[in-house]
């Protein structure tokens, strides 16, 4: 039994011994390469490599493959490893996501807190996931982060945790790291009274702060961020958080010019709620200081919530209308916002919109994106908006069951029609029947 245990690597040198020799270099060298695979010992290779190679392993597989051999084991714990962290938290058997083993967690906040930068915590919609979450946020002590992201893949999460753990918790990040440049941390109970916090330990790197569903944040706290963190180039909150002051705060001086605005205009009470007017002057202040500046909105409302929007010149660059947005509204769009880029309507009434598609194409000369769903356009007027538009329409994506056939085009037509406007192949979008 035992002369039968050869190794393979004994096999090879075996065979090779007993084979006669080519004459030929060239195959020679092609028999010696091949030896010289089959004993190559992956415990060798250098740590940089097994480092790159360890870098895209899921984490599961990476923590099984640190155990093959001390080598590994070593690369395992390089620093570079673990600058980017997702810590998954569920309490779901049926969740699509598996949750980050506990002994795994606890590792990582004894040897690997000082080397986190980037790291994100995505919860389930249980408030026990949050409070994990919140658990290992006050146990960061040792960081150094540079963007925190608190994503909850389902609501309330996050919500649903007492108001001072939570605040409690990401007051350890924002007094321990002093280098936190972005932070999304929507759809939390975070405060004015934490935020003073972040900018009194972060107010020089500061760059991003996404902050919006945040019902205990107001216009204060807003202010105290966009007054201290020159550095501030995007900003997302609510609308109800948003005044005069605090535009004008951003078009300070001394504040460097923002990049991007994005503004969530949702009604938590339908029909209860009168939303407040931004002045003219106010957006002009923001524009004349930073002309540049994605200004985004997205609209969640009833139809009769927008008596107070685009009654005046509003320098919105990209739209979005989750719920139903009338003909109305529409044109006030279109004459009052000169300098929108994107527009995306999800619901309409029956009522096509041909005028106002149309009137959107002659008054905003800059607009390079339409997307259409559950609303009706004739596709004689729609064809007209794209020829207006022409080859600046460089994302177009329209629903099938938007476009109406007419006397002039028919759907099998309309694509050769608007193909040609657009000097590239084009094809309305169909819902999948699967």
């Amino acid at each position: 039994m035992k002369r039968n245990s050869l190794s393979v690597e004994n096999k090879i040198v075996q065979l090779s011994g007993a084979v006669k020799q080519p004459k030929l270099g060239f195959y020679s060298s092609l028999n010696q390469t091949h030896t010289h695979t089959v004993r190559l010992d992956w415990g060798s290779l250098p740590h940089h490599v097994v480092l790159r190679i360890f870098q895209y392993l899921p984490l599961l597989d990476r923590a099984r493959a640190s155990s093959v051999c001390r080598r590994w084991n070593e690369v395992f714990h390089i620093p570079d490893l673990w600058r980017k962290f997702e810590f998954e938290l569920n309490q779901s058997a049926t969740s699509y996501f598996k949750s980050t083993h506990p002994d795994l967690i606890q590792q990582i906040i004894k040897k690997h807190s000082a080397h986190l930068q980037y790291v994100s915590f995505k919860v389930d919609s249980s408030v026990e996931s949050a409070e994990a979450a919140c658990g290992i946020l006050s146990q960061l002590v040792n960081c150094s982060i540079q963007t925190l992201g608190l994503i909850s893949t389902a609501k309330p999460s996050f919500m649903n945790v007492s108001e001072s753990h939570f605040v409690s918790a990401l007051t350890v990040v924002f007094i321990n790291s002093k280098s936190l440049s972005s932070i999304k941390i929507e759809d939390t109970p975070v405060d004015d009274p934490s935020l003073k916090i972040l900018v009194a330990n972060n107010s020089d790197t500061l760059r991003l702060l996404k902050i919006s569903s945040c019902p205990h944040v107001s216009s204060d706290g807003i202010l105290c961020v966009a007054d201290h963190c020159q550095g501030l180039r995007e900003l997302a909150l609510n609308y109800y958080i948003l005044t005069d002051e605090l535009l004008f705060a951003l078009s300070s001086e001394t504040h460097v010019n923002l990049e991007h605005l994005r503004i969530d205009v949702v009604s938590e009470n339908p029909g209860q709620i009168k939303f407040h007017a931004i002045k003219k002057h106010s957006w002009d202040a923001l524009i004349k200081h930073s002309p540049r500046v994605n200004v985004v909105m997205y609209f969640f409302l009833c139809e009769e919530e927008f008596e107070m929007f685009f009654k005046e010149e509003t320098p919105v660059t990209h739209l979005y209308f989750g719920c139903s947005v009338s003909k109305v509204v529409l044109g006030r769009i279109a004459l009052n916002c000169p300098r929108l880029t994107e527009l995306v309507v999800c619901a309409n009434g029956l009522q096509p919109l041909d005028n106002e598609l149309i009137c959107v194409a002659e008054h905003c000369t800059n607009l390079t994106a339409l997307g259409l769903s559950e609303c009706e356009v004739s596709c004689s007027a729609f064809v007209e908006f794209v020829r207006l538009c022409g080859r600046r329409l460089t994302q177009l994506s329209i629903m099938e069951e938007v476009l109406i056939p007419d006397e002039d085009y028919s759907l099998d037509e309309i694509h050769t029609e608007v193909s040609k406007y657009l000097g590239r192949v084009w094809f309305p979008d169909v819902m999948p029947l699967w």
